[in-house]
């Protein structure tokens, strides 16, 4: 008899609670100290809201963010594990964190006292919303009736087509956080310059341009959906930003009014990922070509 199993995946991920709880997708959160308080951040914001961290930020609060602990991943996993279920793990890109090599370390052991479970661990190469489009397409995948191994092979095979594609005000979160390094971060101070941001096959940050004014941001946004993207008209497209609602509904906008996808879903970005861009943040993610940030 086939096993049941569960997607489970990191708050990282930034998806809409709503989605999450449609598809049953379970999510560990994530710790975030602002000002020597640490919190944990859970998708449904039950104990740290998204508005209040982004108040916190601009406020000049010193905030970083933890990797999940062993100890937690045992937890979460133990708990599906006992109840006869197998699972699939889909973690925050080992190119922006240890996290995924910490969820690796613990299933190792968990084979040894679960012998007769799947239990397995995908590294996304995706970060937030990136991850989070992943992460629902395998959940519709597995709606369709994928066993837990084909949808571990859908994937692997598919991680690279998740396309991100975002902006921020400057580089000053990142550079702090070591997301890019200091030649990169220069770029931040000009006025009214915007980097763009993707990743790369290893799941690291890359400047792939700079724009100037937020009328050519989105345009340049736009442009790589609509060069890039594959199948769009049966596509839902996300759209993610960090306290800047007005400018994803705009975006959104500019999106529908050309017609060429499914839908649109608008996604605020939490404090794991706020916390390494700061607040201003735009970006819009789709399932495109691979590797198109090289282009």
């Amino acid at each position: 008899m086939m096993s049941d199993y569960v997607i489970i995946s990191d708050a990282t991920l930034d998806l809409p609670s709503s989605i999450i709880d449609k598809y049953g997708i379970r999510v560990i959160p994530m710790g975030v100290d602002i000002n020597d308080v640490a919190y944990n951040y859970h998708p449904d914001e039950k104990e740290l809201r998204i508005e209040d961290f982004y108040y916190y930020l601009k406020a000049g609060a010193n905030t970083h963010t933890t990797q999940i602990t062993p100890s937690t991943f045992i937890e979460y996993f133990k708990d599906i594990l006992d109840m006869e279920e197998d699972i699939l793990y889909i973690g925050f890109s080992s190119g922006l964190s240890g996290t995924y090599c910490a969820a690796q370390l613990v299933i190792e052991d968990l084979y040894n006292e679960y012998p007769d479970r799947k239990i397995y661990c995908i590294d996304s190469k995706c970060a937030s919303i990136g991850e989070g489009l992943l992460v629902l397409h395998a959940a519709m995948q597995k709606k369709k009736g994928l066993t837990i191994d084909e949808l571990k092979n859908w994937v692997e095979e598919h991680k690279y087509n998740s396309r991100h594609w975002f902006t921020v005000r400057d580089l000053f979160h990142l550079k702090r956080g070591g997301r890019v390094n200091s030649i990169e971060a220069v770029v931040g101070t000009a006025l009214r310059i915007r980097p763009v941001l993707s990743t790369d096959e290893e799941g690291k940050l890359v400047v792939v341009s700079k724009i100037r004014g937020t009328k050519a941001e989105m345009e340049y946004l736009i442009s790589r959906m609509i060069t890039e993207g594959i199948d769009l008209p049966s596509q839902t497209v996300i759209v993610g930003h960090a306290d800047n609602l007005e400018q994803a509904k705009e975006l959104e906008k500019q999106i529908r009014s050309k017609n060429v996808v499914k839908d649109v879903i608008i996604a605020q970005i939490g404090p794991i990922i706020g916390a390494h861009t700061g607040p201003g943040m735009l970006a819009l993610v789709f399932m495109g070509n691979k590797y198109s940030c090289k282009i």
